[in-house]
């Protein structure tokens, strides 16, 4: 089970509050989906910074080997959200894929 944790949000614009919050619910969907076998429960945070002229976003999520996190910077904060997003499903993949092969090898010693 994978629990979705959204923090500063509030420094967004409030327009885009509704098009962060769908684009971060379809990737905890996601993320449930690929880890429904996972036997540790799953926290993926979410934090918007928006302090310089720049939106800073940052994801993280806590496997069993180790903390996979990412982080983008973009004018446009919603372009900062999709940009780390792709590039976040990419490295959780691989990450699961090394823990899934991992396990595998040490079952067959």
């Amino acid at each position: 089970m994978v629990k979705l944790s959204i923090k500063n949000i509030k420094e967004v614009d409030a327009s885009l509050h509704n098009k962060i919050n769908e684009l971060c619910s379809e990737a905890n969907d996601y993320y449930n989906e690929l880890f429904k076998k996972y036997d540790k429960d799953l926290l993926l945070q979410i934090i918007f910074d928006n302090s310089s002229k720049n939106a800073k976003v940052s994801i993280s999520l806590n496997l069993k080997s180790k903390n996979v996190s990412l982080t983008e910077e973009n004018k446009d904060a919603l372009k900062a959200l999709t940009t780390v997003l792709s590039k976040f499903k990419k490295a959780v993949k691989k990450q699961y894929e090394l823990e899934r092969k991992d396990y595998i090898y040490k079952r067959k010693r």
